[in-house]
């Protein structure tokens, strides 16, 4: 048997991140050894409050959370309050936490982590990447000590969903995402965009149903705090439902074999106003060296499987 995948999970709790934290805390096959928290979706101290709400409900509330960086590295915190709801939970999830963060900054656990159990920890980031760019800033050598390292960031075809070409998390630290791909190799570091989340794991109708009708309280809480998403989708990227980008990653990095369709990419980041956060990927022969892999579709049934197990009586039992 294998040994279980050990986790660093690095997230600005949104709804969807809620989702990821909790298909990894229910997973068998992986633990999870620390969670760092970031400004993103919302303000860092709601990101952390939600880690630990989140956490608590998947029998997962031992897990050391960390918080980390406010804000992005050179620009003002534009949050996704308005796709997620203020409380980035669409306003459903439980007050208060028992527990609270744990000492040490987030860079510095990162950084501490990777350098006595990097081999056997993957890092899984859901946010902006800003904890992780200024840790690489601070040893340049991060990224290629861990076992792998998963990002949701980006939109591989140029359709965004803050912008019309840019992914949020991207788009929100465009500077950090650029310091992590001059950091990145294609066998150490995985992004899986938005583009296959639009794709691949689209909770419409009927599968919101399907949800539903687990009737445990995880099931209920995933589809009371994604409201806010589902009516975003409505109104404004016209998908048939809300989808779940954080979870698509998450579930990537718990079973790689999940991946569709992959390509090992030269990619960069515009940092100019007008295209800021679009990825730039140049697929001539004359491009620089590959710098990451690209998740670009995902076992739509083979995710909801994962997500309804994690949801399911069984699961809530174990926790």
């Amino acid at each position: 048997m294998n040994p279980p995948l050990q986790l660093l999970i690095d997230t600005d709790t949104g709804s969807d991140d809620a989702v990821a934290l909790l298909l990894a805390a229910r997973a068998a096959e992986a633990t999870i050894e620390a969670v760092t928290t970031v400004a993103g979706n919302v303000p860092l101290p709601q990101a952390t409050h939600n880690a630990l709400i989140t956490l608590e409900l998947a029998g997962a509330g031992t897990v050391p959370v960390h918080e980390g960086c406010d804000r992005p590295l050179l620009r003002t915190l534009q949050t996704a309050q308005h796709v997620h709801g203020s409380d980035g939970m669409s306003g459903a999830a439980p007050p208060s936490p028992i527990g609270a963060p744990s000492a040490g900054h987030a860079v510095d656990v990162l950084l501490r982590l990777a350098h006595t159990r990097g081999p056997q920890l993957t890092l899984v980031t859901l946010g902006p990447l800003t904890n992780i760019a200024a840790a690489l800033l601070r040893d340049r050598h991060l990224l290629r000590r861990f076992r792998h390292t998963y990002c949701m960031a980006g939109a591989a075809d140029g359709h965004g969903n803050i912008t019309a070409t840019a992914e949020y998390n991207v788009w929100a630290d465009p500077e950090a995402a650029a310091i992590v791909l001059d950091a990145a190799t294609p066998d150490k570091v995985t992004w899986i965009g938005w583009d296959a989340s639009r794709r691949d794991a689209v909770m419409t109708p009927q599968r919101q149903r399907r949800l539903h009708d687990l009737g445990t309280a995880t099931a209920t809480f995933v589809g009371r705090i994604n409201q806010a998403v589902n009516t975003w989708a409505t109104d404004v990227t016209g998908l048939p439902g809300y989808d779940l980008p954080d979870p698509l990653a998450m579930a990537v990095a718990l079973d790689p074999g999940l991946a569709r369709h992959t390509e090992a990419a030269q990619v960069r980041v515009a940092l100019g106003d007008e295209a800021r956060g679009q990825l730039l990927i140049d697929r001539r022969r004359t491009a620089n060296a590959l710098n990451v892999t690209l998740i670009r579709r995902v076992d739509t049934a083979g995710f909801e499987r994962m997500l309804l197990n994690a949801c399911g009586a069984t699961a809530e039992a174990d926790a």
